[in-house]
């Protein structure tokens, strides 16, 4: 494996975090695979650059100056994977809305905090292009940081209240619609 693996392979969470279609069709195989997509709104697990620009949208959606800054990486070049450890970067200034089997799961309401988390991604990459995603991530420290986990009482009251008030339906909505609209846009690009 070259650089162009690991250039690729870092490129898609500049993909992430501008929602740039012509850098997903430059990037990301038409048979990508996100493994990590079972949380997030349908669109997300659309194969190739759709997914990807599918999940831009959603993170994007909750967390503003959505940044990843690489800390390292490494290559196995027998299983053609790049190894990526990063930090997630950003504000929380929009609901963080999670699914299970394509249904509203959990909506976290934004809280105005900053969030600095680290991440460890495998990516395969073929023919210079990433066609797989699978990650480790701390969760516990990224709901620690937001005040989720563990739950203060005036967190849970916002939890109960959006729920009950049907504002977590409202923003799974709206982050679905967002999501598939951004998967729409890798349409021209395909030929790419």
């Amino acid at each position: 494996m070259t650089s162009t693996a690991t250039d690729s392979a870092t490129s898609l969470f500049k993909v992430i975090e501008t929602g740039d279609p012509a850098l997903a069709a430059a990037v990301v195989g038409a048979d990508f695979h996100n493994r990590e997509a079972y949380n997030s709104p349908v669109a997300c697990a659309i194969p190739g650059p759709a997914g990807v620009l599918a999940s831009s949208a959603w993170m994007r959606s909750a967390y503003s100056d959505l940044r990843f800054p690489i800390l390292s990486t490494g290559v196995d070049d027998e299983r053609g994977q790049v190894f990526v450890r990063l930090r997630m970067q950003g504000r929380h200034t929009g609901p963080f809305v999670l699914f299970r089997d394509g249904k509203l799961d959990k909506v976290v309401p934004p809280t105005g905090r900053e969030l600095d988390y680290e991440h460890i991604h495998v990516l395969t990459v073929r023919d210079g292009k990433v066609v797989e995603h699978e990650a480790v991530r701390d969760d516990m420290t990224m709901l620690g940081q937001l005040g989720v986990f563990p739950p203060t009482p005036a967190m849970a009251a916002r939890l109960a209240g959006w729920k009950l008030t049907g504002r977590d339906r409202r923003a799974a909505a709206t982050v679905s619609t967002l999501s598939a609209e951004a998967a729409a846009t890798a349409a021209p690009h395909r030929a790419a």
